[in-house]
């Protein structure tokens, strides 16, 4: 296994792989209960890793809004079903744990949703940030809270300062599906905190 480590405009980076694909990604935070250890048994080599550094930091630059990556994720069949669904997740986009859950074909499993999000070994390329509670709340990321809503503000393409998901992310999100499920566009803006139809030019 070869490991390297870098960092970033929102924190140190981790990640450890082999020719079989990525194994980890871990975001240095110093917040939330990922505990991660670079074993002895690994070998640093940065150069391994040139291509998913560059990716990593042009999507945090606000560059890139999808990854190349082969991925080689140790979990259970059912973490890795979980995660194959964040994946679907399109940039941007928020859902919740009970809309994952519903889609695994168990509308009531929303925690053992939440479980497997939180097992998570490879965050931002399996987008596990994307999901958030049903009221709106950011509830658990293994990473903290602090750089979930760092990274959901940075794919709404606003600044963190102005922009708080815990009160408007979800009021958005909400109102996009219903939208796309009558064959409508709408979007929300965020700096006036309005919402209108495409084509609109009221607001």
């Amino acid at each position: 296994m070869y490991y390297t480590k870098f960092n970033t405009r929102f924190c140190k980076v981790i990640l450890a792989g082999d020719e079989k694909g990525l194994a980890y990604l871990h975001l240095n935070t110093g917040e939330g209960s990922r505990q991660f250890e670079i074993q002895e048994s690994w070998e640093f080599n940065p150069d391994f890793f040139e291509d998913i550094k560059l990716q990593i930091v042009e999507y945090l630059d606000g560059k890139r809004k999808t990854f190349n990556v082969a991925l080689n994720a140790t979990g259970t069949e059912y973490q890795k079903k979980v995660w194959a669904k964040l994946c679907d997740i399109p940039y941007g986009s928020l859902v919740s744990y009970k809309d994952i859950a519903k889609k695994m074909g168990n509308s009531k499993a929303s925690r053992a949703v939440g479980a497997a999000n939180g097992k998570n070994p490879i965050p931002l390329i399996i987008p596990c940030h994307r999901v958030v509670g049903t009221n709106g709340n950011l509830t658990g990321f293994a990473h903290g809270l602090n750089i979930k809503e760092k990274l959901i503000a940075l794919e709404k393409g606003a600044t963190h300062k102005s922009f708080n998901p815990m009160r408007r992310t979800m009021f958005a999100v909400i109102f996009e599906v219903k939208l796309r499920e009558a064959g409508k566009e709408k979007y929300f803006n965020l700096k006036t905190r309005k919402s209108k139809f495409i084509g609109d030019k009221s607001l």
